[in-house]
């Protein structure tokens, strides 16, 4: 996962629990502006102090694994199926 996809799950989520950017950074104590850069894609780098407490304002954390290498992640697997679901809820 990348930043900018970080950036998304982070607004994504926000948007679901019907926070505002200045809730969640008065929340996870971060400037809205940092916040707001984040969510948009538009920030080189965050700082983990910053990342953490924007994650962990919102319940969610960060896990370390080791390298994909490859393979399918649950997620990848779960989309795959959707898309081949998609066809048949058409009908």
């Amino acid at each position: 996962m990348d930043l900018i996809e970080l950036g998304e799950r982070v607004k994504t989520t926000r948007k679901a629990k019907g926070w505002s950017q200045t809730r969640l950074a008065q929340a996870a104590r971060v400037s809205r502006a940092r916040l707001e850069a984040l969510e948009n894609g538009r920030i080189a780098e965050i700082g983990f102090k910053h990342l953490l407490r924007i994650l962990n304002a919102l319940g969610l954390d960060l896990r370390i694994t080791e390298f994909n290498r490859g393979r399918p992640t649950l997620e990848d697997l779960t989309a795959e199926e959707a898309e081949q679901d998609a066809p048949r809820l058409d009908r």
